[in-house]
C-alpha cells in the first residue's frame, strides 16, 4: 500500500530538504558566534517548518490511511488513529 501520493511525497520532501539547508545554516550561525537573538529567530523558523512538515504529514494520514481503514471497516482502528493525531498535535 502507498501511504502517500506523489504529490504529498514530493511537497514533504522539498519542505523537509528546505529545513536540512536551515539547520546547516544554523551550525554555520553557532560557528561564526552569530548574535543569540538572530540564531534564536533562525530556529523558531525551523521548528515552524517541522510544525509545518508535521501538518501535511497528519493531513495525509487522515485523508488517506484513516479513510481508507473507515472504507474497509477498521472503524476501531480508524477511531484511535485519529486520537493518536489528535493527542500528537497537542504536544
Amino acid at each position: 500500500m502507498k501511504y502517500m501520493d506523489d504529490k504529498n511525497k514530493a511537497k514533504v520532501i522539498r519542505r523537509l530538504k528546505l529545513l536540512e539547508g536551515q539547520v546547516r545554516g544554523l551550525q554555520r550561525m553557532v560557528e561564526n558566534d552569530t548574535y543569540c537573538i538572530d540564531v534564536t529567530t533562525q530556529t523558531s523558523a525551523v521548528k515552524q517548518g517541522l510544525s509545518n512538515v508535521e501538518d501535511l504529514l497528519l493531513e495525509n494520514h487522515l485523508g488517506h490511511c484513516v479513510f481508507h481503514q473507515i472504507q474497509s471497516g477498521q472503524t476501531k482502528k480508524a477511531k484511535e488513529e485519529i486520537i493518536k493525531v489528535y493527542k500528537l498535535k497537542r504536544k
